[in-house]
């Protein structure tokens, strides 16, 4: 019964998130505020108010919001497309990858030089909260498009970034519990998963556009259906062979994002609205799964400073010293450094430090609520004003009324 009851548990969470992400809409629209940031929020209030619904573990939440990244990576991937990626590709490949090491190695030292962290726990930290989330990205601007080059590197350096944090993670974490774990340790594990992933990614990617192109189906309803056993599949593959599913269902959507299929339109329109309401189903996750009133109050400080550091030093400095060659204006660079919002990716990764029983992880997951919710409230809230002081132009992409 004990298995019954987790998988009704998983699909009572899943399903409520979806109906009220559905119904709430309009409410982040007028309020201003992030979809993402008011379930964050009201979960939390929620679990403290009736204790009852704060029974979610964290392996349900590790589950869903890794069900949840594989579509909203491969739909940040198609929204790129591999014709976008090559217009901005040297900028997203050194933010996503170099941008990620050096973000999370400044963090490592402001969690154990400002805060007294071990360097083991520092270094998980850094980890947990280097990527950030085209969905919640997606979210906040709501029904507007970032202009083209500048939106580019902003969505695909979270698609990039992601793979390349839940890789460092993994890697920490076998360091961490590992009782001979080396920095070797940390390098082989990353370099494992990203090569794997890769490779699984471009096979599948060819396998799918085959198909695309030689087979039509029955019924219209049919399209999204198969697009999103394909990403279901090549994660699964990847993952079985060790390697990073994340980036392999990433690469796949950059590589048949650009094709003319059958019922495109359709797919897209699926994909989006699936991912936009499984990163809220993640955040209602993770906000039952935190006494937010119980939480220590050396928790509240220790997010907090982590979060300040991130949003004015450790984003800024990593990532405008790396957009020095990139032809963007200084209005469209400090657009960048600011746009860099955490979302599910740094909850599922804390889910995993849990999980693997590391020193501490508890703790870990508390702050990384911290600076999640600083995240979507305080920055994702500043986003629309940010583009407007940068001077960044935005497109509406409101469908029209009929």
């Amino acid at each position: 019964m004990n298995e019954a009851h987790d998988f009704g548990v998983v699909v009572l969470l899943v399903s409520t998130g979806f109906a009220l992400a559905v119904a709430s809409s309009r409410v982040s629209e007028r309020l201003r505020v992030p979809g993402p940031a008011l379930f964050l929020l009201a979960a939390a209030l929620l679990s403290d108010a009736f204790p009852g619904l704060g029974e979610i573990s964290t392996r349900t939440v590790e589950r869903v919001a890794a069900a949840a990244l594989v579509v909203i990576l491969f739909d940040g991937g198609t929204r790129i497309g591999l014709r976008r990626m090559r217009t901005a590709i040297v900028p997203v490949l050194s933010l996503g990858v170099i941008g990620t090491f050096a973000t999370a190695g400044l963090l490592t030292l402001a969690g154990h030089w400002l805060l007294g962290f071990s360097w083991t726990f520092a270094g998980l930290l850094g980890a947990a909260l280097s990527p950030t989330d085209p969905a919640v990205m997606f979210s906040v601007l709501g029904r507007r498009e970032v202009s083209w080059r500048t939106g580019t590197i902003l969505e695909a350096e979270s698609g990039a970034n992601d793979p390349v944090g839940i890789a460092l993670m993994i890697g920490m974490i076998e360091f961490a519990t590992s009782g001979n774990g080396t920095l070797w340790t940390v390098v082989r594990e990353f370099a494992l998963e990203m090569s794997i992933g890769l490779v699984v990614g471009v096979v599948g990617s060819y396998l799918l556009l085959f198909a695309l192109r030689r087979f039509t189906l029955s019924d219209p309803a049919l399209y999204p259906l198969r697009t999103l056993a394909s990403a279901g599949i090549v994660f699964g593959a990847a993952s079985v062979l060790h390697g990073s599913g994340f980036l392999a269902v990433f690469v796949l959507g950059i590589l048949v994002g650009d094709e003319p299929a059958h019922h495109k339109e359709d797919v897209e329109r699926f994909f989006t609205s699936l991912a936009s309401l499984a990163e809220i189903v993640v955040f209602v996750g993770l906000g039952l799964t935190i006494e937010i009133t119980n939480l220590p109050g050396v928790v509240w400080r220790d997010g907090a400073v982590l979060a300040l550091v991130l949003a004015f030093v450790a984003r800024p400095l990593a990532v405008g010293a790396l957009l020095l060659p990139a032809r963007l204006r200084i209005g469209e660079r400090l657009f960048v450094m600011w746009g860099g919002l955490k979302g599910a990716v740094p909850i599922f990764l804390a889910a995993l430090a849990v999980l693997a029983e590391v020193d501490g992880g508890q703790r870990l997951y508390g702050i990384v609520f911290v600076v999640v919710l600083f995240s979507v409230v305080v920055q994702g809230s500043t986003i629309p004003a940010a583009a407007s002081l940068c001077r960044v132009p935005m497109r509406d992409i409101r469908a029209p009324e009929g």
